[in-house]
């Protein structure tokens, strides 16, 4: 099948696998509306289409900074118990419905503290909510399995803090860690204490690297902290020349490192030009693994099947190569192998079969 063939409608019943989306970037407008009223937080309007379209405008700036910025407001309304049950249960019910049948969420847990809770209660509550919705999605007849990174926030001092909640909350349903926020200024081994005692506890990360900063940033992930995957990593094209694979890139295809690519959010950021010419095509087709993600549904207008459709009109996808970035995604999550091969094996590769 081609993919002139594939359309939304068949797209949207695609099971789907995303790996690198944010929980606070990803809330329904009218929530954020509706909590926000709550708590006596002033929004930039109160009509949740005006605002969904407020966030894609205001995150439409070519500069990650000003991204992470539109996160202000979607923050003031996960400070409470209520608040983030209700936003973790709804982001997995927003997943079953794009047909994802395995997500990672992340999230820094030191970002929801304002309102009095603590650390180990943030996390508790997330995935009581993240269970809960899990548990309405499953009864629907669309399960999905959801696991929890916890993010460190890399330009702060509590990123060994976060590692160590990982590893505390790791059979509590959190399957990795990250850092995540502004990149250029704030390199990886900054953090290095904290990578190490993940290491050293057999807990899987991932590092935002080579989105706002270039290939000094992705080494440094991989080769001086250890990071099983990156997020991003559009930057890794810097070395690459006429095809020819510098030493970094070649060791990034040849060891399957995944890079978790997000093509609206690297347009809006300045990461990428267009999704025609965005790097994860050319990477797909020189064997990199690349897994397709959605980074901020509500700051990126985006979804699942709204970045497939994408790549199938604008960049000449085929249903095959869907196929084969979903299965990237799963061998490359961070949960057990018998766990992903069962995913693989059991619901991807025969809902493929079904929808077409």
């Amino acid at each position: 099948m081609t993919a002139t063939r594939v359309d939304a409608d068949v797209i949207r019943r695609l099971p789907k696998a995303v790996l690198h989306d944010h929980l606070d970037g990803g809330l329904r407008p009218e929530t954020v509306v509706e909590l926000a009223e709550a708590v006596g937080h002033t929004l930039p309007t109160t009509d949740p289409d005006e605002l969904a379209a407020w966030y894609y405008e205001a995150a439409n700036s070519g500069d990650l900074v000003r991204y992470i910025a539109t996160f202000e407001h979607t923050l003031a309304v996960m400070q409470t118990r209520e608040g983030l049950l209700r936003t973790a249960e709804e982001y997995v019910l927003d997943l079953a419905a794009d047909g994802v049948v395995y997500g990672e969420v992340r999230y820094a847990p030191e970002l929801n503290t304002s309102g009095g809770l603590a650390l180990s209660e943030v996390i508790e509550t997330v995935q009581e909510g993240l269970a809960s919705g899990m548990a309405k999605a499953a009864a629907a007849g669309t399960p999905v399995r959801v696991g929890t990174l916890l993010c460190g926030m890399r330009m702060f001092d509590r990123v060994r803090e976060a590692a160590d909640l990982a590893v505390a909350f790791r059979d509590a349903g959190v399957v990795g860690f990250d850092i995540a926020g502004a990149e250029d200024g704030f390199p990886p081994a900054d953090h290095l204490d904290a990578f190490e005692h993940l290491r050293r506890e057999s807990v899987p990360f991932t590092i935002h690297a080579g989105e706002a900063h270039g290939l000094p940033s992705i080494h440094q992930a991989l080769q001086v902290c250890g990071a099983q995957r990156i997020g991003h990593g559009v930057r890794i094209t810097d070395d690459i020349v006429d095809g020819k694979l510098g030493r970094l890139a070649g060791w990034i295809r040849d060891r399957r490192v995944a890079l978790e690519m997000c093509p609206t959010s690297n347009l809006q950021t300045g990461a990428a030009t267009s999704i025609a010419e965005h790097p994860i095509t050319a990477l797909k087709d020189l064997g990199f693994r690349v897994t397709l993600n959605t980074d901020n549904r509500l700051v990126s207008g985006t979804t699942m099947t709204r970045e497939m459709s994408l790549l199938v009109r604008e960049a000449g996808w085929t249903v095959e190569d869907l196929r084969t970035v979903t299965v990237n995604a799963l061998k490359s999550a961070f949960i057990p192998f018998d766990e992903r091969r069962a995913l693989i094996e059991d619901v991807v590769l025969p809902g493929y079969e079904a929808a077409l």
